[in-house]
């Protein structure tokens, strides 16, 4: 943000941060606010809640996840967090012990390398395979894994890949965490935002195959990252996690947080039960939209290339090709003169020559937005006959 030119009259469109609900096309549906504005005018939710979540909004939690599952999960499987990220935090912190690694995908989602070096967890990165829809490259998985791998980390629908993993798919990386001894953590904000031709399947599925702790939230579903509502789930019929010393653990660490506010947990349950399903088709109708449009629009810009057509999520990946652009030294160098130039911002992910897009914006900024991204590498492309 420092590198746009603050004399430019141009806006500055964000392609960089997952938030929705900046744009109109993006609302939550006045059930989620009507409960929220309920729960707050009845003064009923102004103390503090429980440190694992409003009894009521763990029973809801429980509930909606349940509808996915082939076992019911109960309340006290449930944790409330303040958004997914302080899930993340919660996951890592409970599996971590002196020497172990876990096992997190290259490209992902830089807060899981953030919180393991806090924890003092070794972080692996497994390969995602762009070739093959961004799955998961399971050799990389079972050559990195050994006695001191505590997780393995799959988020489903995808960020920043806008993947959707198949079932069949999820049953092979359940069936080799199984083999391998270790128990999966599950990254699900994005679930059920599956616009593809695959559904969204939750890896909750296979917890009589190998313990799942799954993390979630109202943020991307509801639109409404800001309100900082998630969940920590131990999906383990199994029971794995349900024994004493973890489960002791687990109230622990709750207990020196805090949670989101108890006014907006309060309103969870009419959030989850009485949203109308024509909220989420609109949603994913538009998040349809905007993929395509995002997809298409990125063929006709040199030294680009998108390996593989948005299924879900809010985000895609990119490839550049360096040796069309020059005067771009890396991926971070086209992030830094795309904001100064063009006033455009997306972000670099720790791959090399890979960056992300956003596509979860209004359909006329996005289009703006990549009309200059083909301008400003058009200046610097050194082939441009193919792009006219």
């Amino acid at each position: 943000m420092e590198s746009i030119d603050e004399n430019s009259n141009r806006r500055v469109i964000s392609l960089g941060l997952g938030d929705p609900s900046a744009h109109t096309c993006f609302r939550t549906t006045y059930v989620a606010e009507k409960a929220v504005l309920d729960g707050l005018q009845s003064q009923k939710f102004n103390g503090y809640a429980p440190t694992t979540g409003l009894s009521d909004a763990r029973r809801a939690i429980a509930k909606y996840l349940s509808c996915d599952l082939p076992y019911k999960l109960s309340p006290y499987d449930v944790y409330i967090t303040s958004g997914c990220t302080q899930a993340i935090d919660v996951a890592l912190s409970i599996v971590a012990r002196p020497g172990a690694n876990i096992l997190v995908a290259r490209p992902g989602f830089p807060i899981y390398d953030l919180c393991a070096e806090i924890r003092r967890l070794e972080v692996r990165h497994f390969d995602l395979l762009p070739k093959k829809g961004w799955e998961v490259d399971i050799a990389s998985v079972e050559a990195l894994a050994d006695k001191n791998t505590v997780a393995l980390v799959i988020i489903n629908p995808g960020n920043p890949c806008a993947n959707v993993y198949t079932y069949q798919h999820l049953k092979k990386i359940a069936e080799t965490a199984e083999r391998l001894n270790i128990p999966l953590i599950a990254d699900e904000v994005y679930g059920h935002l599956a616009f593809g031709s695959k559904p969204f399947v939750p890896m909750g599925v296979f917890g009589f195959t190998v313990p799942v702790l799954t993390l979630g939230s109202i943020s991307k579903r509801w639109m409404v990252p800001g309100w900082s509502l998630g969940w920590f789930v131990t999906s383990d019929p199994n029971g794995m996690f349900r024994s004493p010393k973890i489960e002791e653990c687990l109230k622990k660490y709750f207990d020196i947080m805090g949670g989101p506010a108890t006014f907006i947990q309060a309103a969870v349950p009419r959030i989850l039960e009485q949203t109308d399903e024509a909220f989420f088709v609109n949603t994913i109708n538009v998040l349809k939209q905007t993929s395509e449009i995002c997809f298409n629009m990125i063929k006709y810009i040199p030294g680009i290339t998108c390996p593989q057509k948005p299924e879900g999520s809010m985000a895609v990946m990119v490839q550049l090709d360096l040796s069309l652009l020059h005067e771009i030294s890396d991926d971070i160098d086209f992030c830094f003169k795309l904001a100064k130039e063009e006033a455009v911002v997306v972000l670099p992910v720790g791959l090399r020559d890979w960056i992300r897009i956003i596509f979860a914006v209004d359909p006329s900024s996005l289009e703006e937005a990549l009309r200059r991204i083909k301008s400003f590498c058009q200046r610097h492309c050194n082939q441009l006959q193919d792009y006219q």
